[in-house]
């Protein structure tokens, strides 16, 4: 009884001190970026980007964004598209793929139709979804004539 008591107080102790050391390290981190390349055709600058991050499980895209918006001096950091990061091994270490945009009638498009949705600036899909449509199928198979076009 005595020693499982212990452990357990011991353990409470240790995850109290990790929790203080580690909002001393958030929010720091540092950006490289390589094979940079003006792609004048598509509007856009492309480039790898290397992000260290010690301390940190990852980094968002929006801190990215806004981080690389203040480095290239870009207007509207929407332009920016983040995508393809892998954490490496053994954490601190991301790598990733970046657009810069001249400005957004460009990346509307050239960009898939899946990372302007993810941006925020995909268009709604209209009309009836998969099940409704199924359920007015079966149910003009049950009639006959004119009654079709009402079911």
């Amino acid at each position: 009884f005595g020693s499982s008591h212990f452990g357990s107080s011991h353990r409470r102790g240790l995850i109290s001190s990790l929790l203080i050391a580690i909002p001393a390290m958030t929010g720091e981190f540092t950006i490289r970026t390589r094979k940079f390349k003006q792609n004048p055709l598509l509007g856009r600058r492309q480039f790898v980007l290397d992000v260290i991050h010690p301390g940190m499980a990852n980094v968002s895209k929006k801190d990215l964004a806004t981080k690389l918006a203040s480095m290239y001096k870009v207007h509207d950091s929407q332009c920016i598209q983040l995508f393809g990061f892998k954490t490496a091994f053994g954490g601190g270490r991301s790598t990733g793929f970046g657009l810069i945009y001249e400005n957004l009638d460009k990346m509307k498009k050239f960009e898939p139709k899946y990372r302007l949705k993810r941006a925020g600036l995909g268009a709604e899909k209209a009309g009836a979804g998969r099940r409704s449509k199924k359920d007015t199928k079966n149910r003009r198979k049950k009639v006959r004539g004119k009654e079709k076009t009402k079911a």
